[in-house]
């Protein structure tokens, strides 16, 4: 049995369709009883839990032999490097007698040391945590997410793409779909195969890419539309960050945008760009 956290979310409901598809039992980790509900009916097993209570989790993972982790995002109105350090404390001491023989947690590419600077230091601190107790652990560090751009599309039908990145830099992307296959190739593989693995897509993309895959998709023109640096905290607090979480979200940007690391032979998927923007907008109506 493979234990799925995070099923809600883009990531984690790619990891329990790979190993549904390829006839696994899986246990999927949700929030409430709806949600449970829908994954049983696609042939899961569900639990409701929150990682906030340790006992209740370990509970869950405790029907399983492997499992995926995933750490929540917080609510950005919050202070989210605290909270979010919070639900990794709950995860890791849900890990303490649950009898797993190997996990896989969802880590970033920028991943390192340090305080406000969003997922990369909440990351890090999680991928130390796992580091230092006794289950295996591989850590999947990603690339930037191509569902990050999921919610610039009604803006891009308007014919503005807005971003703080340059538009003109080339980034590593990935499709959830290519990090739900790797994921879940990951937890298969056999004991003594962990470590830290990178996950990106087939190429590398800049913003002014994105906003060609979405002018191809939806048959008009979309201009990119940067935010000047000096304006990217003010601009977090306006989308209704908290103070805290607009700091550490800007200190986030501005690591992504001084440069993307070079990771040697990383996986690659097979989900371009292009693609995932043509499906993204098939599935919103055209």
């Amino acid at each position: 049995m493979f234990v799925v956290l995070g099923a809600s979310g883009h990531v984690g409901s790619a990891v329990a369709e790979t190993l549904l598809e390829a006839g696994e039992p899986v246990t999927v980790v949700v929030r409430s009883a709806e949600k449970a509900a829908a994954w049983r009916a696609r042939g899961a097993q569900a639990a409701v839990a929150d990682v906030l209570d340790p006992d209740g989790l370990r509970a869950v993972l405790r029907r399983g032999r492997r499992a995926f982790l995933l750490n929540p995002p917080a609510a950005p109105s919050t202070d989210t490097e605290v909270e979010e350090h919070r639900t990794v404390a709950g995860i890791v001491a849900a890990l303490e007698g649950s009898g797993l023989e190997k996990v896989v947690a969802e880590s970033t590419y920028g991943a390192q040391p340090g305080q406000r600077c969003g997922d990369l230091n909440v990351l890090y601190d999680f991928e130390q945590a796992l580091a230092v107790q006794p289950i295996p652990a591989t850590v999947q560090r990603t690339a930037y997410y191509m569902s990050n751009w999921d919610a610039a599309l009604d803006q891009a039908r308007q014919g503005v793409l807005p971003t703080m990145l340059p538009a003109d830099l080339k980034l590593p992307m990935v499709a959830p779909v290519d990090l739900g296959r790797a994921a879940a190739d990951f937890l298969r593989e056999p004991i003594g195969q962990d470590g830290i693995r990178y996950v990106e897509g087939p190429a590398r993309y800049s913003p002014a890419d994105v906003a060609a895959a979405f002018a191809r998709a939806l048959g008009r023109p979309v201009e990119v539309s940067v935010t000047p640096r000096d304006q990217w905290e003010q601009a977090y607090r306006d989308l209704g960050f908290s103070e805290a979480a607009a700091e550490s979200y800007t200190r986030m940007t501005q690591a992504t945008a001084d440069g993307p690391l070079e990771p040697e032979a990383p996986r690659r998927g097979s989900v371009t760009l292009e693609r995932y923007v043509a499906e993204l907008v098939r599935r919103s109506g055209g």
